[in-house]
């Protein structure tokens, strides 16, 4: 199919010419780099803050779920008033869409105590190890009651390793005391929950509350995709808030943001650098495509005079340049997409840049691909491009062939 005239002639500008010392070289190389620029940073931005919220997510995520099932009478301690579980209402659960798995936990506050330090902490009962399987730095899961698993900053502090045993003393109607041994060393970068929990099978914390096999604190939850959270969570909520306990009080839904208001709230800002970032960025890209135009409409004032002269009207002239500029526009996001998934991708795979993991919850830059997202910026701004290729392209309107077809 052959190209309209102004396709022909905008492309014969932009090839034919680049290895000619033209005056429009330089600039038009200074607008090609900011695009590149703008397109590498936007992407990036997007890849590491989508990876940073989802990562932090699944870290909180290990210590308390995504979704929770409790009794609708707790409060916000870890001393949760038992609820009846029965083998009918986890099969129910885990039958629910986007649900990956269900099981049951205890907790119970209590306070570590050796000959160096005394530190408050809860232990966790559950029978889900895969997330504290993951980070395992030392020693084994625990195989028994009376084993836990210490976070390696706690084990520090409190001066213990692998097969070392401690005293742990639960404050309630009677002062009651426990000797644990250490099975194993764990390490998950977040010092708010490594320094708080010690993990223990759900039978150490049966036999010192005294509940039968079917108590629990409550009912953990795990989704297929954090992006289903809301659905499965709905879902739970209509499975269970009609389940009444024996005692008739009823069962309480909540999710990983609802659990932990304060971290989420504050990965809720990110959403706002990523909205600053993309909008300062394309300011940069569309200084650049502007600048770019006019220094190709300048570089080429007597073509457009002779065109003009030869009957070619304004439009005409100004799809040369605007096509000549997509042409630039659409190199840049090229490179700029090449360049930004191959750091995102090195990032990924080799964790180059590191956090402070007290600070960030995790010790290196996480990165994701959210490819949705990214297909949808590169769309958003070919449009703001081509809308901001209007307005400049409008100078052809005001070049007189009289006043510029002359001989030197």
């Amino acid at each position: 199919m052959p190209l309209r005239a102004e396709t022909f002639i905008a492309h014969r500008l932009y090839f034919a010419h680049q290895g000619e010392k033209r005056a429009s070289r330089p600039a038009v190389k200074v607008a090609l780099a900011g695009i590149i620029i703008g397109v590498v940073v936007m992407l990036l931005t997007l890849c590491v803050v989508v990876g940073f919220k989802r990562t932090v997510a699944e870290q909180i995520a290990g210590f308390g779920s995504h979704i929770q099932v409790t009794n609708f009478e707790n409060n916000n301690t870890y001393e949760l008033s038992p609820i009846t579980v029965t083998d009918s209402l986890l099969d129910t659960l885990r039958s629910l869409p986007y649900i990956r798995s269900a099981h049951t936990f205890l907790t119970k506050p209590g306070v570590l105590k050796t000959t160096d330090a005394v530190r408050g902490v809860v232990l966790k009962g559950t029978s889900y190890y895969d997330y504290f399987d993951a980070h395992l730095s030392a020693g084994r899961l625990p195989q028994s009651p009376q084993q836990v698993l210490l976070s390696r900053s706690l084990s520090q502090l409190m001066r213990l390793d692998v097969d070392s045993s401690f005293y742990c003393y639960f404050v309630g109607d009677n002062l009651r005391v426990r000797k644990l041994t250490v099975s194993g060393i764990y390490s998950t970068g977040l010092a708010e929950f490594d320094n708080l929990f010690i993990i223990t099978p759900e039978a150490t914390l049966r036999q010192l509350n005294q509940w039968p096999d079917s108590s629990a604190s409550g009912i953990e939850l795990m989704v297929d995709n954090l992006t289903h959270l809301d659905e499965a969570a709905d879902a739970v909520y209509f499975a269970t808030v009609n389940r009444l306990q024996d005692n008739g009080e009823v069962l309480y839904t909540q999710t990983i943001e609802q659990l932990n208001p304060q971290i989420f709230s504050w990965l809720d800002l990110l959403d706002m650098n990523v909205v600053v970032i993309l909008i300062l960025m394309l300011c940069v890209a569309g200084f650049n495509i502007i600048s770019g135009l006019i220094i190709l409409i300048l570089d080429s004032i007597r073509l457009i005079g002779v065109l003009k002269a030869l009957g070619a009207d304004n439009r005409f002239v100004r799809r040369i340049f605007i096509t000549q500029s997509i042409l630039l526009v659409g190199r840049g996001m090229l490179w700029g997409n090449a360049i930004g998934l191959a750091l995102a991708a090195l990032q990924y795979f080799t964790h180059i840049l590191p956090l402070d993991a007290a600070t960030y919850y995790v010790s290196y830059v996480p990165i994701a691909f959210p490819w949705g997202g990214l297909v949808a910026l590169n769309i958003g701004t070919i449009i703001i491009s081509l809308l901001i290729l209007l307005a400049p392209s409008a100078i052809v309107t005001r070049i007189s062939p009289a006043r510029v077809m002359h001989f030197d």
